[in-house]
């Protein structure tokens, strides 16, 4: 299970990612560019995901993943259930997630290719 903490130990090894408490939700940026955000009673995360791929990762597997409320589909991003979550799986998805917000020489430098 993950947990808010989990992925804050994560976030603060980004490079420029901060919290933020914004309407009583833990949300994770990059500048102004929200990259993971947690519902109020934590136990969903939302997180950025390409457009395109996104309805392959439901479909593989959903009863982790969901489409986030109808005002936010036009947005690159993805729900998933924090508690079904595992701490590599999460380690991957806000990595990736933070790559997308990022300028491309900062994601190589701590990414690699």
């Amino acid at each position: 299970m993950v947990t808010v903490a989990d992925v804050r130990a994560l976030a603060r090894t980004l490079p420029r990612s901060s919290e933020h408490l914004i309407r009583d939700r833990v949300k994770f940026r990059v500048g102004s560019i929200v990259y993971v955000a947690f519902s109020r009673d934590e136990e969903s995360m939302g997180f950025g995901y390409p457009r395109d791929e996104r309805d392959a990762l439901i479909a593989a597997e959903p009863h982790l993943f969901f489409l986030p409320g109808h005002a936010d589909l036009r947005f690159n991003w993805v729900c998933c259930h924090a508690g079904r979550l595992d701490s590599t799986y999460m380690t991957e998805l806000v990595t990736e997630a933070w790559r997308m917000c990022v300028p491309k020489f900062l994601a190589r430098q701590r990414l690699g290719r």
